[in-house]
């Protein structure tokens, strides 16, 4: 537009320059016909070159437009680079609108509502599982593994209630061992207005065991030990009683006495029947009689006990983690009853920490005893099984790079010196926190078994296990 503007301003200036110069007035005597033919050729000469020189500046000017920067893009813009093949070239291009946030929005009365999750791979290499007496007739071969793969929800209500649902990608399938599925961890609701005397049903972790119990995405070592496997009841369906009896009266001890007192089916997880009319009850206490400073250092002492009994009907799993039947080649497998049972377990723990050390210890015992029911046998000798483990952690880094050694031992009191023993040596380094943190473990284990019958074969095994952890 500015072109044509000047070019039309231009040519109306020339126009005017020749009518002026061709029709100004004559003087008073007439000029002769050839010096009047001369000067409107002397005119139209001018006008030619006058032309000639408003072609040039309207070229030129051309020239300079095509060169000049494009005027700001309409909105908001951001720098992009871009190669004409000669030179790189910066410019302002029309950024792309940004997404709307997304909101999820509780759909009940829930003041607080939070999506979280966590995931485990192993990689695992050389008798995998031994420590869990997988050798021999049960061995498993070198793999790597999902190990968990959870995700969580969990809410609380002004009305003083709190719940949690859970699932988990890698539980089994329930119709090949080999295979995994989705399929519910913990459901619970637990009602909190009284810290004292909190009331919490649904599915979840009985209270038995301080390493059961123990997280584990918190644990020390990838994998819990033996006895712990073998003795422990893990995740049932009922009802608890818990709480802080201190809390209120003497709000700076606290954490000085927790009890948890439940019923439960005792059958397992995610299951819609009881085995029998009877629920497995447990019970456990905690004590810390020290929380302070220890040589400079924040140090803390807990003291645990546990109790348990259930009465079990034939085909209930009392191995419900792990593995506690003795084979034949003194390997181990989960112990599903051949029949009806009464059993009682205990155990006692203990957790010291001063500043980055800690040493935690714990010993488990149970009595399995048959049961004639309707006058069929139990199928089965009555056995005593019991273990133990000590672990001992320090940060050789602070809160970044841990060392841990854990020495481990399960007798399963089925045959003569079926003991199996393990010691772990590991790494842990924090990257995040227990947000992201690799661990490494060497498991070294040996089963009296095996030696006493050399027939089998091997009776030491090596393995090392790999992990990533990824909490969100």
């Amino acid at each position: 537009m500015l072109i044509q503007n000047f070019m039309v301003r231009a040519a109306g200036a020339s126009l005017a320059a020749f009518i002026i110069t061709s029709f100004q007035p004559l003087p008073a005597q007439t000029a002769s016909d050839s010096e009047r033919l001369e000067k409107l050729e002397r005119a139209v000469e001018q006008l030619q070159k006058r032309n000639a020189e408003l072609e040039k500046e309207v070229s030129s000017l051309k020239k300079q437009t095509a060169l000049t920067v494009a005027p700001p893009a309409e909105g908001p813009t951001k720098k992009q680079v871009a190669y004409d093949g000669k030179t790189y070239v910066e410019k302002n291009v029309v950024a792309p609108p940004e997404k709307p946030p997304v909101y999820v929005l509780p759909r009940g009365p829930e003041i607080k509502l939070t999506l979280g999750g966590f995931i485990q791979v192993n990689l695992e290499d050389g008798d995998v599982s031994a420590f869990e007496g997988r050798f021999g007739l049960t061995a498993l071969k070198d793999r790597f593994r999902l190990r968990r793969a959870r995700i969580n929800l969990t809410g609380e209500f002004a009305e003083q209630f709190d719940f949690k649902m859970e699932g988990d990608f890698e539980n089994s399938d329930g119709i090949n061992s080999n295979r995994t599925a989705f399929s519910a961890t913990d459901i619970f609701l637990n009602w909190h207005r009284y810290p004292e005397a909190q009331i919490k049903i649904g599915q979840w972790k009985a209270p038995f065991g301080l390493e059961q119990t123990t997280p584990d995405t918190q644990l020390f070592t990838i994998e819990r030990s033996l006895p712990t496997g073998a003795i422990t009841p893990e995740r049932q369906i009922g009802v608890q009683l818990w709480g802080k009896p201190f809390t209120n009266i003497w709000p700076e001890q606290k954490d000085l006495l927790t009890y948890y007192a439940g019923i439960f089916n005792g059958n397992g997880r995610n299951t819609t029947i009881n085995d029998n009319n009877n629920f497995m009850a447990v019970g456990r206490l905690e004590l810390m009689p020290f929380k302070g400073k220890l040589f400079g250092q924040d140090s803390s002492l807990k003291l645990g006990g546990d109790v348990l009994n259930s009465r079990d009907d034939k085909g209930t799993n009392i191995s419900q983690t792990l593995n506690l039947l003795v084979n034949a080649d003194g390997s181990l497998s989960p112990f599903v009853l051949p029949g009806a049972d009464e059993r009682t377990a205990w155990s006692m723990d203990a957790w010291l920490t001063v500043g980055p050390f800690d040493l935690i210890g714990e010993y488990l015992a149970e009595d399995v005893d048959g049961r004639t029911v309707a006058g069929h046998p139990p199928g089965f000798k009555d056995f005593d099984p019991s273990g133990w483990y000590v672990q001992g952690s320090y940060f050789i880094l602070p809160k970044k790079l841990q060392g841990v050694v854990k020495w481990e031992a399960l007798e399963p009191d089925q045959f003569d010196d079926d003991n199996i023993h393990s010691i772990t040596a590991g790494l842990n380094y924090y990257i995040h926190g227990d947000s992201i943190k690799l661990m490494a473990n060497y498991v070294h284990t040996w089963s009296n078994f095996r030696a006493a019958h050399p027939q089998f074969g091997n009776d030491e095994f090596n393995e090392v296990i790999l992990r990533l952890q990824l909490m969100f």
